[in-house]
């Protein structure tokens, strides 16, 4: 099988920094479990490639990209191209260090990265079918969308759509076959927006657009709110914004041991983590998915089509209450050595939008 090898970050580990967020789980991308590996098919132009990713040596070692054909050079630096997006390979040590300075509590397992998908466009899709829907559901959607709109490497693993494959698709078909439900026109409507780069995907996509600006473009998308446009954020490399919905509510209660009503907790949860600023979500993340590892076990030890199917509000509360679980004791948050001034309007960390 061909193959070439990505040099990532002297601090980078596949299993660490690939199972650190939910989309790891959601197809066409495969954790393989048993060799730790990540697998899926990749678009490139009009071409398509199975790529395996893994990382033989372990962490800091060079990543080995295996492939089901043989690319070009052109091609070639365009997979690779996807890959460092998708691993975020462009957060490098310095990017690291300054999260952990901010955030100490991460420094000794390391964790900072979060998984994220090849274009911006899946990662807007995975984001809305994300949206007033469980967990299980999310997975349903996207393997839907990737087995009835993607398509196939030569080894049969498959693409996310494309913004033009799903910009053709009927919404009958989205809705029958895909079961997007409410979503079927919203999803239409955002992939013309990015087969046609309307203005406000070229305000999304452009690193040197404000926060509050990019916020505001956010907002505007068909089927993105206040919790969309928060996540799509982060996946942008803008970690200054929370995504509250029930789930944070959730973490109040369960691992801050918060009490009182759903807004009263949310708003507790949102000053919890205002004293990290622009790295905001990002400790908010890894507190929540510690909680997750201690009840499913390591991310890197679950199977997208078992455990990965796991995650609703009752089976949660069902596993804590099995292990006995009590809110852990977590460290008080750092304050800020000056006033929370422009944690809104500014991001010192800008992961660089491929095109």
């Amino acid at each position: 099988m061909p193959s070439f090898s990505i040099k990532p970050p002297s601090d980078y580990s596949l299993a660490r920094d690939v199972c650190s967020y939910g989309y790891f789980l959601l197809a066409p991308n495969r954790w393989n479990v048993k060799d730790q590996s990540l697998s899926r098919a990749l678009m490139l132009d009009k071409e398509i490639v199975g790529i395996v990713i893994s990382q033989p040596k372990g962490s800091g070692n060079p990543l080995r990209v295996g492939l089901d054909r043989a690319l070009s050079a052109n091609m070639k630096s365009h997979a690779e191209a996807q890959i460092r997006r998708m691993l975020r390979l462009d957060e490098d040590e310095s990017h690291v260090r300054e999260f952990h300075k901010v955030d100490p509590r991460w420094k000794r397992t390391g964790r900072a990265r979060l998984f994220r998908s090849p274009s911006l466009f899946e990662d807007v899709l995975k984001t809305v079918t994300s949206c007033n829907v469980t967990w299980p559901g999310t997975v349903h959607m996207n393997r839907r969308l990737c087995d009835v709109v993607g398509r196939s490497s030569p080894s049969g693993l498959l693409t996310f759509p494309t913004p033009q494959a799903l910009a053709r698709t009927r919404p009958e078909t989205l809705r029958s076959r895909c079961r997007v439900g409410y979503r079927d026109l919203r999803i239409i409507e955002l992939s013309r927006m990015f087969a046609k780069r309307d203005p406000e995907v070229r305000i999304i996509e452009d690193p040197n657009t404000p926060d509050d600006l990019l916020h505001e473009t956010l907002l505007s998308l068909p089927g993105v709110g206040p919790y969309a446009a928060a996540n799509i954020m982060q996946l942008l490399g803008r970690y200054s914004r929370l995504p509250l919905d029930t789930e944070s509510v959730r973490h109040g209660r369960s691992v801050l041991g918060y009490k009182g009503s759903s807004k009263q907790i949310m708003r507790r949860v949102k000053d919890h983590f205002a004293p990290f600023e622009s790295h905001a979500f990002r400790s908010y993340w890894f507190e929540m998915w510690v909680h997750y590892e201690k009840l499913q076990g390591p991310a890197n030890t679950w199977e997208r089509d078992t455990t990965g199917t796991m995650f609703t509000a009752s089976q949660l509360k069902k596993l804590a209450e099995a292990a006995g679980h009590k809110p852990p004791k977590l460290p008080k948050p750092p304050r800020p050595s000056k006033p929370n001034a422009s944690a809104e309007g500014r991001a010192p960390i800008r992961s660089v939008i491929r095109k």
